[in-house]
């Protein structure tokens, strides 16, 4: 008969897979961000505004004088800057902007209170400085704006 080995506690590693949730933006980097800022700045004046018109607004004030630092690159003469688009979502993660279901982008309740609290932030030369640049890119980006509208409209009817 073979003899009994003395059972020893079981200290095998579990082969379980763990999952750890860690939120990669939160408000206080977005605080940090001046650039989040006035973006979100940009999107309370503009009130409700497509991802594709803020691309183009962005790109018409950058070459207005208004640099947010956002490197554009144009194909087929519409301007996209990855940089943007991963903001707008950072954004979007936290909650302070949403997407409505006609693609535009506007503050929500929480974006309004946060802005609100760092207004402080930009001076009062920066916010005139964009609201000018706003008052004479706008009407460049109405069209665009437009644009979205008619073509989810087409795609709604089929």
């Amino acid at each position: 008969m073979p003899k009994e080995q003395a059972q020893q506690p079981a200290t095998e590693k579990s082969k379980e897979v763990k999952i750890i949730a860690k939120q990669v933006f939160t408000l206080s980097d977005i605080e940090k961000n001046p650039r989040a800022l006035k973006l979100l700045y940009i999107i309370n004046n503009m009130g409700v505004i497509s991802e594709k018109a803020l691309q183009y607004l962005l790109y018409y004030m950058k070459e207005s004088g208004v640099d947010f630092k956002y490197a554009f690159t144009t194909i087929g003469g519409a301007p996209s800057s990855r940089e943007l688009l991963n903001e707008i979502l950072s954004l979007k993660y936290v909650g302070l902007i949403e997407s409505l279901p006609n693609r535009k982008i506007v503050l929500t309740g929480l974006g309004k209170e946060f802005l609100a609290g760092r207004l402080n932030a930009l001076s009062e030369e920066e916010k005139n400085l964009l609201n000018k640049a706003l008052g004479e890119v706008k009407p460049r980006i109405v069209p665009i704006d437009a644009e979205v509208d008619i073509k989810l409209k087409r795609q709604s009817r089929r």
